[in-house]
């Protein structure tokens, strides 16, 4: 893909663009190659305006750039009384890692979400805990190390951040792994390294080298967090019993509202890039309104709180005025991208010419087809004096199946691969048409990164997404229609 993205990047019109515009007006398809072009040679923060966006975003862009993280949102709110998942806080943990020490560029995809809200600051300072076969490591000390990390103990794994010891033998669930992990010793070494099925606990025949640990919560109890907690539990009375149970050492679900009140510091993932990297919003006056609607949605949510406390439900965490508060607003984080002396690039479907620093591309979509495969032949022949003609598939065998249709009509020079674009695009000065398999069925993406995990797990509610009218089924009080 690379000479694709050299070729695109090439084009006058792109490299003017990249190198000039505050804004540049573009269709959706192309967002991903513009990205791809502009990290060749600097690291880049691309915001998106949900979630789920950066998911698909970044599926994209790992076909294009060998550097690409996703730094995810915690699905709760910050006043409440949840813990974010372990697997979560782990993705986020190794992708500020893999920031720390970035040798190269690369690009990270994050949501606004994301964006504005404060992390403890040196997250990823020390680094994760590394493995090797042949490694010196006392049993014993690895047991309180996972322990330390939020790993929890049990007789058998079976989820995401639980470990279990079993004489010379430790098994842990890594929470970003598909597979739990043997580790087997020989006295104080570390003699092999597998993983295992959780159904029937026989561990596979292929041998891992080494694994890397990172924490499965972001707010680890230290000695400096349980003796701040047990001198701040007298001053807080609504979370005193939280507090208590921290300064005991005692994990406490939600216990993550507590952060502000806990810690030093707290930072943005802004502090942690590289002085020469560029903040790349997609959609910017979308991101700017959801930001917005985060604020305000998550006001609601801590009022509504209050409201069930009052007959008989648990009440939020509520932190004192003066306490460094956990999200931004959109002018603090503008005064914060300011401050660090940040470039900025917005790409937007829409815009107006009138706007100073707004570079409109010559790049349209590729028209939907509709399942009809008469269309992509006649449109490869309508563009047969285009120099560069692509089409992506899903898969290998569609990708053939392709090669087969456009060798039978007479269309030899289609350059056919296998990526995960959802839909294509024409640019003229770049000489390209570009389509893609769903531009031609309609059909979603069957692509599939066998090392992914699942985005979100089956049946999980994200508050922040639920619009006025919703249907929600809740704990206690069974059907209800969400309202703002």
């Amino acid at each position: 893909m690379k000479a694709l993205i050299d070729l695109i990047a090439g084009s006058d019109e792109i490299a003017r663009a990249l190198t000039t515009a505050d804004t540049i007006v573009a269709p959706p398809p192309i967002n991903a190659f513009l990205i791809a072009a502009q990290a060749r040679e600097r690291s880049i923060l691309v915001v998106t305006a949900t979630g789920r966006a950066s998911e698909d975003l970044v599926a994209e862009l790992a076909a294009l750039h060998e550097n690409v993280w996703e730094f995810p949102a915690w699905e709760t709110l910050p006043h409440e009384r949840l813990s974010p998942r372990g697997d979560t806080v782990a993705h986020r943990i190794s992708t500020l890692h893999k920031i720390r020490t970035a040798q190269q560029p690369f690009i990270v995809v994050t949501s606004v979400r994301a964006l504005i809200h404060q992390i403890i600051a040196g997250l990823a300072e020390g680094g994760p805990l590394t493995l090797r076969v042949g490694d010196e490591v006392p049993l014993t000390g690895l047991v309180t190390q996972l322990s330390e990390l939020a790993y929890v103990r049990t007789d058998l794994v079976e989820r995401r951040g639980e470990f279990a010891v079993r004489g010379g033998i430790i098994d842990i669930f890594l929470p970003l792994a598909q597979h739990p992990i043997r580790i087997d010793f020989f006295g104080d070494e570390i003699e092999s390294i597998h993983e295992f099925e959780i159904s029937d606990q026989r561990r596979n025949a292929e041998v891992i080298s080494e694994i890397e640990v990172f924490a499965c919560r972001e707010l680890l109890l230290s000695e400096a967090i349980k003796s701040k907690a047990l001198t701040l539990k007298s001053q807080h009375p609504g979370a005193s019993e939280m507090l208590d149970k921290i300064s005991e050492g005692i994990v406490v679900e939600g216990m993550e509202s507590l952060i502000p009140l806990l810690v030093d510091k707290q930072e943005l993932i802004l502090d942690l890039l590289p002085k020469n990297c560029e903040i790349v919003f997609l959609d910017l006056p979308r991101i700017t309104s959801r930001t917005a609607d985060l604020l305000s949605t998550n006001e609601e949510f801590f009022v509504a709180a209050w409201s069930n406390a009052a007959v008989g439900g648990s009440a939020p965490i509520a932190l004192p005025q003066s306490v460094e508060k956990t999200y931004l607003t959109w002018s603090e984080l503008e005064q914060k991208i300011h401050s660090l002396k940040l470039e900025t690039l917005s790409i937007n479907p829409f815009g107006s010419d009138l706007d100073p620093g707004t570079l409109f591309l010559e790049c349209e979509p590729i028209e939907a087809m509709r399942g009809d495969t008469e269309k992509v032949i006649e449109l490869f022949l309508s563009e047969a004096g285009r120099k560069n003609r692509y089409f992506s598939a899903f898969g290998n065998g569609i990708a053939e199946r392709y090669r087969d249709l456009f060798r039978e009509a007479e269309i030899n020079d289609v350059q056919i691969h296998t990526a995960p674009f959802a839909h294509g695009f024409s640019l003229p000065s770049a000489d390209l048409i570009y389509v893609t398999e769903r531009d031609v069925t309609g059909s979603k993406s069957s692509y599939k990164d066998g090392d992914r995990l699942p985005s979100r797990r089956k049946n999980s509610i994200d508050p922040l997404e639920l619009k006025s009218g919703d249907y929600v089924v809740h704990e206690q009080h069974g059907i209800g229609r969400y309202q703002t």
